[in-house]
């Protein structure tokens, strides 16, 4: 045959020939939001071969808001492994008299429990009353000498100081209860034109000041509350105004507390006033290891680290993911600062990770740099640790049933085959972040990473905006492979 005539047709068979997998999958619809003002990084790729499916300016250095929660969860793993439990006790240095008072001061030493809660105090005063303690002629005592207060680094943080009407913005320290946050009940009264009933989720009494402006209105109306906490000279009121109809279901209130040593003080004290133990001194909060001498009187044990990051990457919740990244740092009086060094070290160690910034586990400010090639690289790395896949993986959201609603949607393929984490900021500037794993239709296992952030010039960016896209994208790349 003519070699003209060979070359042809070689070409037309190839020019027959279907497409290779890899060139049918990209970021097409995703790039689109580069058009539209916003700084776009995006990578992914199948594990087990390292083939990449699409990418988009992959190592380019921008911002993962709640992202950033991964690698505060996968550095505890690496640290402690997931059935890890974090500690807090009561001690003394004092002795328990023949009538059951300890005559010295009882000391919560906090643990650095990001889920303590007041079921946990309760342990603690059980444990307590075993010991025969009746009555404690000394001090309360919370110490958080591992650290608390926490220096803030945010405007959300720092106004918490004296202001919240948020549950979200809570101070950090290692003796802190309840993610830092009050909790009280709303119910309506029994007639209207009485003031709603407000009582506590936790004690008998609020352990804190409420300023009570609510009034029962008539069944079928609708609830109407808003409420703050305020703090003037060291004590902290919830004011809360509106209204709750007639037959009313209890509705939750949470708004963060000024010091969240001081909300635990406040709580135990109540808890073991209630359970006949009284405390002729009151409570303080110190940032002092107890001595040596003193021994332990109660303890308890939190949940295992992969529930911890369970509650923590679902909920994307913020106080949690701080908290442990502070329990990082080895030494006491941590701050965010060596926290966010502490992650950085972390995510320098992982292969391929590139350049990284990290100030807090949280994500909550915008000065957080990373790229799309190194979350990409984090989610390979647990990928390959099998100890800790499974934990790891099973903290994020498969858009058919995820905790978070805005993320059901897309293809059937992109809600079953996908987990993911997200992450969210509107100031200075619009962050929207996912990184996760997919599962394509021949079960091989993938990674990928978008991060899209805006400027002072780009409107306000919706999720639906960067997810529709996205499940465009990832459903051709699993169905392709």
């Amino acid at each position: 045959m003519p070699r003209p005539l060979a070359i042809l047709l070689s070409l037309l068979v190839l020019s027959a020939a279907p497409l290779p997998a890899a060139m049918a999958a990209s970021f097409e619809n995703i790039a689109r939001l580069a058009n539209e003002g916003y700084a776009v990084g995006a990578k992914a790729q199948l594990l087990d071969s390292g083939d990449v499916l699409g990418e988009i300016a992959a190592e380019r250095q921008l911002s993962p808001a709640s992202v950033t929660k991964l690698y505060a969860s996968a550095a505890a793993l690496e640290r402690w492994g997931p059935q890890h439990r974090f500690t807090t006790r009561l001690v003394t240095t004092g002795n328990v008299d023949a009538q059951g008072i300890l005559r010295g001061d009882l000391v919560l030493e906090g643990g650095g429990d990001p889920a303590l809660a007041t079921e946990d105090l309760w342990h603690l005063v059980q444990g307590l009353r075993q010991q025969g303690v009746t009555a404690v002629d000394g001090t309360l005592v919370i110490s958080q000498w591992r650290y608390g207060p926490v220096e803030c680094i945010t405007t959300d943080r720092c106004e918490s100081q004296v202001r919240s009407a948020h549950a979200y913005d809570a101070r950090l320290s290692s003796a802190a209860v309840n993610y830092g946050s009050w909790c009280v009940s709303v119910k309506p009264a029994v007639q209207a034109g009485l003031p709603a009933r407000i009582v506590s989720c936790d004690t008998l009494e609020p352990a804190t000041v409420v300023d009570n402006q609510t009034t029962t209105v008539a069944a079928g109306e609708k609830v109407r509350l808003n409420a703050e906490r305020v703090t003037q000279e060291g004590v902290d009121t919830l004011r809360i105004k509106g209204q709750v109809p007639l037959g009313s279901v209890p509705y939750p209130v949470y708004r963060s507390s000024s010091d969240p040593a001081r909300q635990t003080g406040r709580t135990l004290l109540a808890l073991l006033e209630q359970s006949g133990v009284a405390v002729s001194g009151g409570f303080a909060t110190g940032d002092t290891p107890p001595p040596s001498t003193a021994r332990p009187l109660a303890a308890v044990e939190g949940k295992p680290l992969q529930e911890l990051l369970l509650r923590t990457l679902n909920y994307s919740n913020n106080f949690m993911a701080d908290v442990l990244s502070l329990n990082l740092v080895d030494e006491p009086r941590a701050s965010l600062a060596q926290a966010g060094q502490t992650l950085e070290a972390f995510a320098e160690s992982l292969p391929g990770h590139g350049p990284v910034t990290l100030l807090s586990g949280s994500g909550l400010t915008t000065e957080n740099r990373t790229s799309a090639q190194g979350v990409n690289a984090l989610l390979e790395a647990m990928y390959r640790r099998p100890a800790l896949f499974p934990t790891f993986v099973a903290g994020l959201q498969l858009p058919a049933n995820g905790p978070m609603r805005f993320i059901r949607r897309g293809s059937e393929t992109f809600r079953s085959h996908v987990m993911l984490k997200t992450g969210t900021l509107n100031e200075p500037f619009a962050v929207r972040a996912v990184g996760g794993y997919f599962r394509t239709q021949n079960g091989r296992w993938g990674s990928f990473s978008v991060l899209v952030n805006g400027n002072g010039e780009t409107p306000y960016l919706s999720w639906s905006e960067v997810l529709d896209p996205l499940a465009e994208d990832l459903t051709a790349m699993i169905e392709a492979y």
